[in-house]
């Protein structure tokens, strides 16, 4: 799956992972190869990117999520820094 990050300042992640758990406004969900369409609100929170046995963390300031064919596209409000 192809995974894009971006924020209004710049382009924050861009690669290829094999999963994806986002903070969605409902609750967080994980995104796997071949998910069901979807655009959702997400809340600020941690995106755990998933890149075979390696995770990465972002933590993010609310935003949307798309997903569809495979495409993974986070638009963020901003990156939370610690």
């Amino acid at each position: 799956m192809k995974l894009t990050i971006i924020t209004p300042d710049k382009l924050v992640y861009e690669g290829t992972v094999t999963a994806v758990t986002v903070p969605g406004s409902a609750g967080s969900f994980q995104i796997l190869k071949n998910h069901a369409a979807i655009v959702s609100t997400l809340e600020d929170g941690k995106v755990i990117i998933k890149v075979s046995n390696n995770e990465e963390i972002l933590n993010i300031k609310g935003g949307v999520v798309e997903v569809k064919d495979n495409v993974i596209t986070v638009l963020a409000e901003g990156i939370i820094e610690e």
